[in-house]
Order: structure tokens, then C-alpha cells, then sequence
């Protein structure tokens, strides 16, 4: 790994918006359990210190979605890797994702969870960004905006690498 880090959210700029985040989600979901599920690989320490803070109950499941292609594009055929194990019926369903660009793989995820007839289903994102959609995906919570930029790090890859630095970088 050669590329050239840039930092981009310092751990306190993380720790601040999953904070930030965690009350407006307890807020919405005040008497209500949720079912948060994450999105592998990407999401899992963005869920990990999100659900500690959240003050609400919760439920925890994990989907795992890829698509194929070269590295650097999507074919577009996105297929479930791994999916939920818990009926969704009539529940609160919160979508955690690490990031959210094209809208394709979010958008192909709503989808597929409408079909289970949820109560409601919103997202959560860590980083939104909207200068790459492709097709409309509603994000409901998010960490940071930004609009250019390859990030790594806190949970984000490349080619596998990077995720378990503890702040987001962009390579330069």
C-alpha cells in the first residue's frame, strides 16, 4: 500500500457525528425498537460505536451485497451476499452504511428490504456522497457530506486495506 493518505475526519470529527447522529436517532425512534442493520463490510465500526451511544432498544442484523465488475467500476449486477436472518415484517428497519455514492447499491437494498413489509425504513450513512449519484437513493441520517474525494479507513476499503484505520482519509 503506496498511495499517499490525505487526512479527512480526525477521530474526534467521527466521534462527534456518530454522537450527533445517535440523538437524532434516539429522538425519532423514542418508544420504538429498530432494527439496525448494517451493511458489510464497510459499516461494521460506524454500527459498532453508533448502536453504544444510541439510547433507544435496538435489534442488530447484517446484510452483506456486492457487485461485480473491475475494481474501479460496478457491472451493475449487485447480488446478496449474505441477508437478513429475522422476519422485517411491521418492524422499524434503519439502514447503516458506510457510504453512500452511485445510489445503486443503496437503492437495490431498499428494494430488497421493502419486500419484507417493514413499518418503515430509513438510512443512516457515515459519509454521503451526492456528487456521484447515478439514480435517486434517500439518505435520512447523515455523518458527513462530501463531494469528491476516494476515502479510506474506519471501516472504508481499498482493495481491503485501510479499514482499520481509525480515521477516513482520502488517497491521493
Amino acid at each position: 500500500m503506496t498511495e499517499e493518505l490525505k487526512l479527512l475526519f480526525s477521530k474526534k470529527d467521527i466521534a462527534s457525528a456518530v454522537a450527533r447522529l445517535a440523538k437524532e436517532i434516539s429522538v425519532d425512534y423514542a418508544n420504538k425498537k429498530v432494527v439496525l442493520i448494517g451493511v458489510l463490510k464497510g459499516a461494521f465500526m460506524f454500527l459498532a460505536d453508533l448502536v453504544r451511544q444510541l439510547t433507544i432498544p435496538v435489534e442488530i442484523e447484517f446484510m452483506r451485497i456486492a457487485s461485480y465488475g473491475s475494481q474501479k467500476e460496478s457491472s451493475g449486477e449487485i447480488i446478496i451476499k449474505k441477508d437478513v436472518e429475522i422476519s422485517l415484517e411491521g418492524k422499524d428497519i434503519l439502514i447503516i452504511e458506510d457510504i453512500v455514492d452511485t445510489g445503486l447499491r443503496l437503492s437495490f437494498l431498499l428494494d430488497h428490504l421493502r419486500a419484507h413489509n417493514p413499518s418503515s425504513l430509513k438510512v443512516c450513512a457515515l459519509v454521503d456522497k451526492k456528487s456521484r449519484r447515478e439514480v435517486e437513493a434517500q439518505v435520512d441520517y447523515i455523518g458527513f457530506e462530501i463531494d469528491e474525494g476516494f476515502i479510506v479507513g474506519y471501516g472504508i476499503d481499498f482493495n481491503e486495506g485501510y479499514r482499520a484505520l481509525p480515521e477516513i482519509f482520502v488517497i491521493d
